[in-house]
């Protein structure tokens, strides 16, 4: 998206080929950027500027990929055209009024279905305001959504926030050559953009994404006599408390080669099985994990005693009510649960549970990953009623598990 917003060409090294990203791509297409990949794996952006893109000639399809539609209406916010968007069963069930509200005080009209739903249809405006934005609730979706509706808008955008997300868009951000400005306050941390800057096509070398990491991560951590090493991966501070908790639960976890890539943190992580202790997971780690609570609480099964999860009122809206995922895919499997309003506290006895269970996954990839992970080490196999949402964020995620020594497989395929 950067990519086509900038000036020159920019080259992505490491792009994570699912269909979230896919769909991304062709969205910038339709809107007058070229985004294409050589024969070498690289892929190539050819930007229209600031303010440049033109208005498509179709409805703009994201699949999946609630991220790249919440982004891309920000956008299309400060952009005098119109677009129609569009998505498949699971992302046209998740809530936009989120990004609508903030963008329509930037001066953005939009049509939705129920007022909040895709389909939807927005007009972006040719003289977009810059606002002061306080986030509601804790959501890197939406901060980013409006940082890039005011980069073409003139003056300053602000947002703020009370509890601190993940800050991917503002280090590419500057990365491509815009001004941010980040300060703490009284009210929060203050991203502040400076509006109209031309931003100037970069090389970027994209880490290893420490949601996808977390599955092999758990995997190691919960079968005797692993060992592995996963490499490239993105440390971002604001992206680790999944880390942070296992390594409080007493996971043998261990950083190697911390390096910095386009101004993010990079670094090896070595793996090693491990007894587990049951912990409390604060609610103010949870923007920090958002996407990797449904493999914690597959750690949290294996542990010895009590884990509380807090503040998980945001897992409600993903892909699935993800929280009544968790809680219903482990009951299932054996294991004693208790699900909160916005909690979840897993009760693990120090050892394998029964497993057995067929779960629906209700096309959510993290639900599907999740519970074959914890199939792997159950005392009895699980199964899942659908794997391909599991291509919208990892689609190597199979090979990749069976790499390691995993017995993946759809039924009846005898080949492993």
């Amino acid at each position: 998206m950067l990519g086509a917003l900038a000036v020159g060409e920019t080259e992505i090294r490491g792009l994570l080929e699912g269909e979230d990203v896919l769909r991304s791509a062709a969205a910038m297409r339709a809107l007058g950027a070229e985004a294409h990949r050589g024969e070498d794996g690289v892929w190539r952006v050819t930007g229209r500027g600031i303010g440049g893109l033109v208005e498509p000639a179709d409805v703009l399809d994201l699949g999946n990929a609630g991220t790249g539609a919440r982004l891309l209406l920000g956008i299309l916010a400060s952009h005098p055209l119109t677009a129609f968007l569009t998505g498949d069963g699971s992302l046209r069930r998740r809530p936009m009024a989120r990004v609508i509200e903030p963008l329509s005080q930037m001066g953005a009209r939009f049509v939705a279905r129920q007022g909040r739903y895709l389909p939807l249809a927005v007009t972006g405006t040719p003289d977009p305001m810059p606002i002061r934005y306080r986030l509601p609730v804790p959501s890197a979706q939406v901060k980013s959504a409006v940082l890039l509706a005011g980069l073409n808008t003139p003056g300053d955008t602000q947002l703020v926030e009370p509890e601190p997300t993940r800050d991917h868009t503002e280090l590419m951000l500057r990365h491509f050559g815009a001004e941010v400005r980040v300060e703490a306050s009284a009210e929060g941390r203050v991203t502040t953009l400076v509006g109209q800057p031309e931003l100037t096509g970069r090389n970027i070398e994209v880490p290893a994404d420490p949601s996808s990491a977390a599955f092999p991560l758990v995997a190691a951590l919960l079968l005797p006599g692993s060992d592995i090493l996963l490499t490239g991966v993105g440390l971002n501070p604001h992206r680790i408390g999944l880390i942070d908790t296992l390594n409080e639960m007493g996971a043998a976890i261990e950083i190697k080669n911390l390096r910095r890539q386009a101004g993010e943190a990079v670094g090896d992580l070595r793996v090693r099985a491990s007894r587990l202790s049951g912990v409390a997971v604060p609610a103010e780690r949870a923007p920090s994990m958002i996407d990797e609570f449904p493999i914690l609480a597959v750690a949290a099964a294996f542990a010895e005693g009590e884990t509380r999860m807090s503040g998980l009122a945001e897992l409600r809206v993903k892909e699935s009510d993800r929280l009544a995922a968790i809680a219903r895919g482990l009951a299932a499997s054996g294991v004693a649960v208790e699900e909160g309003k916005d909690s979840l506290t897993v009760r693990g006895r120090g050892r394998k549970p029964a497993g057995g269970a067929a779960i629906e996954t209700n096309l959510d990839h993290r639900i599907a990953m999740a519970f074959l992970i914890l199939g792997l080490a159950a005392e009895r196999p699980i199964s899942i009623d659908d794997a391909s949402p599991i291509d919208t964020s990892f689609p190597g995620f199979v090979s990749l598990m069976n790499g390691l020594g995993a017995r993946l497989a759809h039924p009846g395929d005898e080949s492993r």
